[in-house]
């Protein structure tokens, strides 16, 4: 299991990455600098949150199947609503684009859900424990 958490792990992040180079051109040709900039605070927010859930679920993966997808759960759950604290907290600050940071958010957001999906789709994994490994 951790094995195939990994390999998800590591092309999720590969495409993100990219599609996170492709978001600082973007916003910094749509917004020039400070779109750049927030881009790049966007981009922080994601990997650190990213980052504290491939942690969590791989100990929670050491335990077990269903613990491994109860703390996936939570802690999706648990990045919507600080994400939406921290984008109410940072609307008004004229360092960078906040736009442009919630972009290139929802972005990755959506561009490592579905390498995810796709990775995990095109994996052959056991539903069932065989006889042996009991």
């Amino acid at each position: 299991m951790m094995a195939t958490y990994a390999s998800v792990v590591r092309r999720s992040a590969a495409l993100t990455s990219v599609v996170a180079a492709v978001m600082i051109g973007i916003c910094a040709g749509v917004a020039g600098a400070k779109g750049a900039y927030g881009s790049l605070v966007g981009i922080g927010i994601v990997a650190a949150f990213f980052g504290i859930s491939i942690l969590a679920v791989g100990k929670a993966s050491k335990v077990s199947p269903m613990v491994m997808m109860a703390v996936a759960m939570a802690t999706y759950l648990i990045k919507i609503i600080a994400f939406i604290i921290i984008v109410v907290a940072l609307r008004h600050v004229t360092a960078f684009n906040p736009k442009a940071l919630g972009f290139t958010a929802i972005i990755l957001i959506i561009a490592w859900s579905i390498a995810q999906v796709v990775t995990m789709m095109r994996t052959r994994m056991l539903y069932v424990t065989p006889e042996e490994e009991r």
